[in-house]
């Protein structure tokens, strides 16, 4: 757990450390749900100050990406930060700020708990489970292009050092918090290069846990059992994107993301969120659900090591949700106030025993370079993406490349007849040597295609020492 110096005394005993948060409120109905957040902290007594900060559409003037210096300097200072939610627009505009903060402080692991609260109505009363999400790979690297007018790409990394580094985290945190099952999601019988490593690293890691049962998911297989049954799992990790869309829907599994914490987890420093909308329809009117915020500063808590108070301020929650004030979203008619107010008139009493719950910190090991060199890799063709209307005229062999195969959207279009399917203006075209090839001798069938085609991207077609392909075929190859 994170270690920190200052010390508050009472009639000069020295009582619980005070640590300093910076708290960014966000935009929409994020500065409703932070006040509210540092009322109930402060009504608890909870050993915590504030350091407000900005992010989001509010600081567009001075930060265009949505992300002040200061701001960030203000988390790397502290090491632990609460924030409200932030507006992304959607197809332009500036990058997520969610995904700029973790980026930056190499926030790798997306912690989040999915459990029925009391007094919240759902089709599901008894989940209990964790979601351990990688949060910086993936199609989350934000890399894209426009091959053509009509052809966007995006491409979707997954690394062995990140994939190792988040199953053992989960592995960790599972052994930490008293788990029994680790699932490992991911699609691995398509994406077999992608997901196909991930799963990898996951085996790998579990080796190292035999006192942890762990399985194997597909993200569908996983969303239908979700559904029908939420209670056959206990902590699943998985890849980026996959963590973003299943937190969500086990969200809808409790009452909504208004009911569903977060935590970021990095290399001594961590930022929790509520990740639900700024809800910008609601904003200033008092009507917003400020749960998720307090059960992600609950959860800060924890990983500070303030238990008890953590206890305390979830136990006045659970009480006021169970006396029936509730917000509009939770089926209620109480103002973001009232709820407040609630919440703070059921905090426990200073000597009222309450179930505490002791969530062991995990440690965020940095991740390690991996020592599979590609040294021994061998060049043995490439795949060129090449412009044309209809399916190209190329040549069948430049040099010691022969052409072996053209797809079309992934799919095979040459040789044989041509599958009846729309053609898009963007062609993946593989051309393949009987044995190793240069660079150099790569750049001249570059030169020879570029005579009579636009190609936009190449990728090396390289084999391991023992001959295995490093590289996908297409669909009907």
């Amino acid at each position: 757990m994170l270690e920190h110096p200052a010390i508050r005394t009472e009639g000069g005993r020295p009582t619980s450390p005070v640590t300093t948060v910076t708290l960014i409120a966000g935009d929409g109905i994020g500065p409703e749900i932070a006040l509210a957040v540092k009322q109930v902290f402060a009504a608890a007594g909870a050993p915590i100050t504030w350091d407000e900060q900005q992010a989001g559409l509010n600081s567009l003037d001075v930060a265009p990406n949505g992300l002040p210096a200061a701001t960030l300097e203000s988390i790397k200072r502290h090491r632990v930060a609460l924030k409200g939610p932030t507006a992304t627009p959607s197809g332009g505009g500036h990058k997520s700020v969610n995904v700029t903060i973790r980026k930056s402080l190499e926030l790798y692991a997306n912690v989040r708990p999915v459990k029925s609260m009391p007094g919240v109505e759902s089709r599901y009363q008894d989940v209990d489970l964790v979601i351990v999400r990688e949060n910086l790979e993936d199609t989350y690297g934000g890399i894209e292009h426009m091959q053509t007018p009509d052809v966007a790409q995006g491409l979707k990394l997954i690394t062995r050092p990140g994939s190792l580094a988040i199953c053992r985290y989960a592995f960790e945190l599972a052994r930490a918090w008293g788990r029994k099952r680790l699932s490992c999601v991911q699609k691995s019988n398509i994406h077999k290069m992608t997901d196909g490593l991930f799963l990898e690293c996951f085996r790998e890691v579990a080796k190292d846990y035999p006192d942890l049962a762990a399985d194997e998911v597909l993200v569908d297989a996983a969303c239908m059992n979700l559904v029908i049954d939420p209670t056959r799992f206990d902590v699943m990790v998985m890849p980026n994107l996959y963590g973003d869309i299943l937190s969500d829907l086990c969200a809808g599994l409790i009452g909504g993301l208004g009911m569903a914490p977060a935590g970021n987890i990095g290399h001594g420093v961590a930022v929790f969120e509520a990740v639900h909308g700024t809800a910008p329809d609601i904003a200033g009117m008092g009507l917003a659900n400020p749960s998720a915020l307090l059960l992600s500063a609950t959860q800060m808590l924890r990983h500070l090591g303030h238990h008890s108070h953590a206890a305390r301020i979830e136990t006045a929650l659970v009480r006021a949700l169970e006396s029936g004030v509730r917000t509009r979203d939770l089926r209620g008619a109480a103002s973001t106030q009232a709820f407040v107010e609630a919440i703070i008139a059921h905090l426990p009493e200073a000597d009222e025993e309450v179930s505490v719950l002791v969530r062991q910190d995990v440690a965020a090991a940095p991740a390690v370079a991996s020592s599979c060199g590609t040294d021994t890799w061998e060049l043995m063709g490439a795949d060129v993406f090449v412009q044309c209307d209809a399916l190209p005229e190329l040549p069948k062999r430049v040099g010691p490349f022969e052409l072996k195969v053209v797809s079309n959207r992934g799919t095979k279009v040459y040789p044989g007849p041509v599958p009846d399917i729309l053609l898009v203006d963007c062609h993946r075209c593989r051309y393949v040597s009987e044995g190793p090839v240069t660079d150099i001798e790569l750049l001249g069938l570059l030169e020879e295609l570029s005579k009579g085609h636009t190609w936009m991207h190449v990728e090396k077609l390289r084999v391991t020492a023992d001959g295995k392909p490093c590289y996908g075929k297409a669909q009907g190859e």
